[in-house]
């Protein structure tokens, strides 16, 4: 495989006081000065070096189609402009700009749904599509940050809605990439319909693209390694009954923190869906909120970035970085069962 070119350091000292190469936003890129400015897509400003021009092709495919590139040094101003273009529990299609989370942990899904992207030299990692529309903004944004989308090795689910994974078949096709699953979620994959199990099955989803490449199928709960890095599946039931969540490490220099994609786990239902009536699934689900409280987990994300106060979080109104981030999540899903379970014993 190719080497990555997708994150240029800048002119002088590339190194961090830790001697570790320092870790630039991806993309194209920004500061003035030594560095280059891209400007709006059809245009370059700042240096034009023959350093700038040899990078054009690569800047401008970026830009072609998609949102317009991203800082390479500084995170911040690309997780000011998300906070700005996004709100809250905001539409599931609409387009927003990427970010770097922590590390080589990358936002790039839209306003409404997450997709996270985990990038590596020997290739990357992607969780989650988005619908089947909202898959082409994943893609914009992966291309946005100077990444190339056949350089995605892995494909990861949360849970088995079209929301979530009704773009998978679109990302397996521009990648080339195996998805990584349960046995449940991947035959709602294969089918483009929801499983008859599944407390949402007549819901109304509307059906999605049929997965047909190659996919895994996870039945432990073991370390699997994708591309060199390390990822940790959950079990956490109940919203659906194959969802996944994710745990891995990401640094920055020597700073490491652990990372958590943690799936939906909330007990809504399509009506007459009785959650009492399926003791086995109430008992998978207490069992993944409790796996999920003790994990290691320093950084929480959630399928819905609301679920996770994303934008309270990059805006510094809540932190970042919180040891408590899973543990919170998983007693505010087990609340909620519980509500659930009193409505249902009440008649309702």
């Amino acid at each position: 495989m190719r080497k990555l070119v997708s994150r240029i350091l800048p002119q002088g000292d590339t190194r961090n006081a830790q001697g570790n190469t320092a870790r630039p936003q991806g993309g194209a890129f920004a500061r003035k000065g030594s560095e280059i400015t891209l400007g709006p897509c059809n245009r370059w400003s700042g240096s034009r070096s023959a350093f700038a021009l040899a990078l054009a092709p690569l800047a401008l495919s970026a830009c072609a189609g998609g949102p317009e590139p991203v800082s390479l040094v500084d995170s911040a101003p690309a997780q000011r402009a998300w906070v700005a273009q996004c709100e809250d529990w905001d539409e599931w299609d609409k387009p927003g700009p990427p970010f770097r989370i922590y590390g080589d942990t990358y936002y790039v899904g839209t306003c409404g749904i997450t997709a996270i992207l985990v990038a590596g030299a020997d290739g990357h990692t992607l969780i989650d599509s988005g619908t089947d529309k909202g898959a082409d903004a994943v893609l914009a944004n992966i291309r946005a940050l100077g990444f190339f989308p056949q350089d995605v090795k892995t494909l990861l689910t949360s849970h088995e809605h079209f929301d979530h994974v009704g773009g998978m078949a679109k990302l397996q096709a521009a990648t080339g990439a195996r998805i990584v699953t349960t046995a449940a979620a991947a035959a709602v994959l294969r089918s483009g319909k929801p499983g008859a199990d599944d407390p949402q099955a007549t819901s109304d989803h509307p059906p999605f693209a049929p997965v047909t490449g190659p996919m895994t199928i996870l039945t432990r709960a073991t370390m699997q390694r994708f591309a060199g890095r390390e990822f940790t599946p959950i079990f956490t039931p109940g919203h659906t009954p194959g969802a996944l969540s994710w745990r891995w490490r990401d640094c920055e220099g020597t700073d490491c923190q652990s990372i958590v994609y943690a799936d939906s786990l909330n007990p809504i239902s399509a009506d007459g869906y009785r959650f009492s009536d399926n003791p086995r699934l109430i008992a998978a689900m207490r069992r993944g909120l409790r796996d999920l409280a003790r994990v290691d987990c320093e950084i929480v994300l959630a399928p819905h970035p609301a679920a996770a106060l994303m934008r309270d979080r990059l805006s510094g109104t809540s932190p970042l970085v919180n040891r408590s981030g899973c543990r919170n999540y998983a007693t505010t899903a087990s609340a909620r069962l519980d509500a659930r379970l009193a409505a249902e014993r009440k008649g309702g």
